[in-house]
């Protein structure tokens, strides 16, 4: 078996400034195996797989090192990517092209005569009703359902090489077994390779044969949740929501029904629920990007318009939204200093020298270098995607921050980094959160709980020794 499978020898990739982002780096896959990546929040994780394929983004080189298939060298990566590989990225919604329907997005991956038969037998194989998410656009699916329509594109014609990056991130627990099973099953076939990265050592010593760390810090553990109670918010509302009814498009199936929330200043709510049961759709309209079919909203005891084009500068600057996918927040064309620079400018009416000084504070505050700032999205892994995500939401000074799955993409320790960031502002400036999470460890950390199930919101603690008094969810 010798030369059979991926071999990568000496990898060396580099930015435009000369700056080492891989170094020399040697992989061995054989068929049957899966080899895992692991590493913190920018080690060059994502790097590594995009320097495989092939397919690095702008300013970003492979100046060295060789990738071979079955011994040989690849000399046209296209081509060897459409015959060869299937591929999951870390945003599953960016991939999804916004005109196509979650059928024909499958599809695409499949010769013609098997498009319609083979696309809906891949959605089921994902757990996914073709049915019901078959003639959906990405814009209508939850985060978890995007995930899995991705993943059913890249298993759909039984790839070769399977290539996936963070495919757990932003699962429930029930998909997540499934996501987990899919790629059990190419293990000791004596012809599938398996390449993954992940930040969960949970995720990664079930299904891996082999491990690869990237980066300095290793093996380390996610801390014990902290005591949060002395964060916990005053009696300041800073968002009230009554009789809220949503639909996954507007005229059609309910997600959620006459619904109620209160936030108060210092506050953390975290909502939970199953993938595709509202979260997202509910932070989501809370900030003006999808229509309430009724209900009404204030912030900071001011009305709350549905529509974002409705709102004026007040209650633009109350709520932030970051979500699951960094991309929908962070233009293409513009690099992570000009996003920040512009909230700086506009919100909070900062001089340029002054948006120029916060922007690097707030870049230090999430945990990335200020170099960082002259990088345009596409040259920064996830994890640090999500991270200026987080910083350009912040930049504007909200009232409520809108959290969806922020830690999804994120390394314990960094994941902890970003929570803490949000507690210390939660308790120094009174920033409240609502957050959507599968994490538990996030929820832990939450003042309240709310359960989205069968169209309603569901009001518990968090599984802390809280002795406030308890706060009705309407």
């Amino acid at each position: 078996m010798s030369g059979q499978g991926l071999t990568v020898r000496a990898l060396t990739v580099a930015d435009r400034l000369g700056m080492v982002i891989v170094d020399g780096l040697d992989l061995r896959v054989a068929p049957g195996e899966v080899l895992a990546l692991a590493g913190p929040s920018g080690s060059g994780k994502t790097t590594v797989l995009r320097a495989v394929l092939g397919a690095l983004p702008d300013g970003l080189t492979r100046t060295a090192g060789v990738i071979e298939w079955h011994g040989a060298p690849v000399r046209a990566p296209r081509r060897w990517r459409r015959r060869t590989v299937g591929f999951l990225g870390q945003d599953p919604a960016s991939a999804l092209h916004p005109l196509m329907d979650a059928r024909a997005s499958v599809g695409e991956a499949l010769p013609r005569a098997a498009r319609v038969s083979g696309a809906e037998r891949a959605l089921a194989g994902v757990g996914l009703d073709p049915a019901a998410i078959g003639h959906r656009r990405p814009h209508q699916l939850s985060g978890g359902q995007a995930q899995r329509v991705a993943l059913a594109r890249a298993l759909a014609a039984d790839p070769e090489l399977l290539v996936l990056d963070e495919p757990t991130s932003a699962l429930d627990p029930s998909a997540l077994g499934l996501a987990l099973d899919l790629v059990r099953r190419r293990r000791g076939d004596g012809r599938s390779v398996t390449l993954v990265v992940s930040h969960d050592m949970g995720v990664v010593s079930e299904i891996a044969d082999h491990v690869v760390r990237l980066g300095a810090q290793r093996g380390q553990a996610r801390p014990a949740v902290r005591d949060r109670r002395h964060v916990a918010g005053n009696s300041t509302v800073t968002l009230r929501v009554r009789g809220l009814t949503l639909a996954q498009q507007p005229g059609g199936a309910q997600l959620l029904s006459d619904a109620g929330l209160t936030v108060t200043a210092g506050e953390s709510v975290a909502g939970l629920g199953v993938s595709g049961s509202g979260k997202s759709t509910l932070l989501r309209a809370l900030a003006g990007l999808h229509p309430a079919e009724h209900g009404h909203a204030t912030a900071l005891g001011e009305p709350l318009s549905w529509a974002v084009a409705d709102r004026d500068a007040a209650a633009l600057r109350s709520l932030a939204l970051v979500g699951q996918n960094p991309m929908d927040a962070l233009n293409p064309a513009r690099t992570v200093g000009a996003a920040l620079l512009r909230p700086l400018r506009t919100l909070r009416g900062l001089s340029r020298q002054e948006s120029r000084a916060e922007a690097f504070r707030l870049l230090a505050a999430v945990g990335l270098p200020r170099e960082l700032a002259r990088r345009h999205p596409a040259a920064l892994s996830g994890g640090q995607r999500q991270r200026a995500a987080l910083a350009r939401a912040l930049a504007g000074g909200p009232a409520v921050l809108l959290a969806d799955e922020i830690t999804a993409a994120l390394d314990d320790r960094t994941a902890d980094l970003v929570l803490d960031l949000i507690d210390t502002l939660r308790r120094e400036t009174g920033l409240a959160v609502l957050t959507a999470t599968h994490d538990p460890l996030v929820a832990a950390r939450a003042d309240r709980v709310l359960r989205i199930e069968e169209g309603r919101l569901r009001h518990s603690h968090a599984h802390h020794d809280d002795r406030r008094p308890p706060v009705d969810a309407r």
